[in-house]
């Protein structure tokens, strides 16, 4: 079945979608990596960062601590609100997001692709391949920002502007077409990774994004082999199609 409101508005918010017990164990690992991230990004995390990724590879966490992440990823539960959005998900990739160290530091407004394709690229992204975020709140936190309906339309002159702070605009001025969705613990959130959002800063911020694609060359050349499971991982699985379709284009 088609996810009719991600089609038309590029996001799809479920309230309460885990519960404390299902979190639980995934909120332990979580923090266990970002601890053991922290000081070997020292400079960065001190000077600008707002997330991490790559939670899935073994350089922080043991396997029994990647298979609680891989379990909650390839839960029935995610991957029946994945199956209505994407017709054959591909696994991409993790990220954390955390507050940055410098409480004045200001959020940005951006689409995902723009740090990797010039302009008219862009533009020709929102025709494909997608990729979606699948951000769930380990914490309560002020949320997401979203420009519904910019997943598949181009920026506005004055969105344009903001976006790539032209024209005496900054990236975390206000946009009229801006909608906040606040998130609790426990909610999901899946939205474009083409369309213009800009995380939201405070609270005990601590979101954990599972980003799946189209199995296009395109977006799986930035998969790392090292955040896959094994063969014997995948076997307790609930649900590997993800997994299963990113390993095959390795």
């Amino acid at each position: 079945m088609i996810n009719t409101q991600f089609s038309s508005t590029g996001f799809f918010h479920v309230p309460g979608f885990y519960t404390e017990p299902e979190l639980c164990e995934v909120r332990d690992v979580v923090k266990c990596f970002h601890q053991q991230w922290i000081p070997d990004n020292h400079h960065f995390y001190k000077s600008k960062a707002v997330n991490s990724a790559y939670l899935t590879a073994n350089t922080y966490l043991n396997d029994a601590q990647r298979m609680v992440l891989f379990k909650f990823i390839a839960s029935h539960k995610l991957m029946a609100q994945v199956d209505s959005i994407l017709t054959r998900a591909a696994f991409m990739n993790t990220q954390l997001f955390f507050n940055p160290v410098n409480p004045e530091q200001e959020n940005y407004w951006h689409r995902d692709m723009q740090y990797h394709l010039d302009i008219n690229e862009q533009q020709a992204a929102l025709a494909g391949p997608e990729v979606i975020h699948c951000r769930v709140a380990l914490e309560d936190e002020p949320g997401i920002e979203l420009v519904p309906g910019t997943h598949r339309r181009w920026d506005t002159p004055d969105e344009l502007a903001t976006r790539l702070a032209t024209d005496h605009n900054n990236t975390h001025d206000d946009l009229a077409t801006g909608h906040t969705i606040e998130m609790q613990a426990g909610d999901l959130l899946i939205f474009s990774a083409n369309m213009i959002h800009r995380g939201l800063y405070g609270k005990d911020r601590l979101a954990l994004d599972i980003l799946f694609c189209e199995p296009q060359p395109d977006v799986l050349h930035f998969v790392q082999d090292i955040c896959l499971p094994s063969n014997q991982m995948l076997n307790q699985l609930e649900d590997a199609s993800a997994f299963e379709v990113t390993l095959a284009h390795q």
